[in-house]
């Protein structure tokens, strides 16, 4: 006895389910796990992970900060970039913060936890933290030199884009800092007020250059985040910025500090991808094999 058409058609589309079911959610899985397992791929399915003394302290494709209990660097350590997934290397949050280069003025709220700084502060306070660190000029075109902030005034004139100058005001400066410049084209610099939103009332976004160097000493690494914010090397430039730091507070040969950052650093991807990077915590782990924190 031949079933009804729509039946049959019915029973066929439930065994194709079956059997896809079976193939695609049991054994193609499967598959791939025990191919994981294999010897030499094993490691890297597992997630790269690098244990010291028989305990896991991280992953060699995850960063992770080297800082203490209070968020401080910890000196004898080489310092990872800048991350903005979750509080920093959070690889359930990663992302990267968005912000883009027009991102120079800061939101100076009234309540300081709305409060927020745009990218150019960032990098100031950033490059600015590095160079003490290091013992080097930590300054950049369009920061401030005292507080590390984006230097940009809001230009006010007579008639809105043109005429003169009527008022000046510091919009990433607040009391009681004192202006990066004391006045513009004759007029006194006044600094922000909390709450205060010059752009909107008609003020004119100026950055000004200033006299850092044209090619800072802190590389660019060292103060923008990765774009998924969880990136497990430094530029050589900026391992290189480190070595002084790092060998002082070991006891070490600079030379031979130099001799593990090479030994650490990855090559371009196919010899032409990409920029070499030293990885920071195999880099870490290495100084604490050969040389031992004082």
């Amino acid at each position: 006895m031949r079933l009804p058409t729509w039946i049959a058609q019915h029973l066929a589309a439930l065994r194709a389910l079956l059997v896809f079911t079976v193939l695609l959610g049991l054994v193609y899985p499967l598959a791939l796990v025990a191919l994981g397992q294999l010897p030499g791929l094993n490691h890297k399915a597992d997630g790269s992970l690098v244990t010291v003394g028989g305990t896991t302290v991280g992953s060699s494709l995850i960063g992770q900060s080297f800082t203490d209990a209070d968020g401080n660097p910890v000196a004898r350590y080489f310092q990872s970039r800048p991350s903005a997934a979750g509080d920093g290397y959070d690889p359930t949050s990663t992302s990267a913060s968005n912000l883009g280069p027009e991102s120079v003025v800061d939101t100076i709220a009234t309540d300081p936890e709305e409060s927020s700084e745009s990218l150019l502060t960032q990098v100031c306070g950033r490059s600015k933290a590095v160079g003490e660190l290091n013992g080097v000029d930590g300054r950049r075109p369009f920061c401030t030199d005292d507080d590390g902030v984006g230097a940009v005034l809001a230009v006010f004139r007579a008639d809105g884009l043109t005429g003169p100058v009527t008022r000046v005001v510091s919009v990433n400066q607040v009391a009681p800092a004192t202006p990066f410049v004391p006045s513009y084209q004759g007029v006194t610099v006044e600094l922000a007020k909390p709450g205060e939103d010059y752009v909107a009332a008609g003020g004119v976004v100026t950055p000004i250059r200033g006299d850092a160097p044209a090619k800072p000493a802190v590389p660019a690494d060292a103060v923008t985040a990765s774009a998924s914010g969880l990136d497990p090397q430094i530029s050589p430039a900026y391992a290189e910025l480190q070595v002084n730091r790092v060998a002082r507070e070991r006891g070490a040969d600079p030379a031979a500090v130099r001799k593990l950052i090479k030994e650490h650093t990855d090559g371009r991807g196919l010899g032409f991808m990409g920029e070499p990077g030293v990885n920071v915590l195999e880099l870490n782990i290495a100084l604490d094999k050969q040389f031992a924190a004082r």
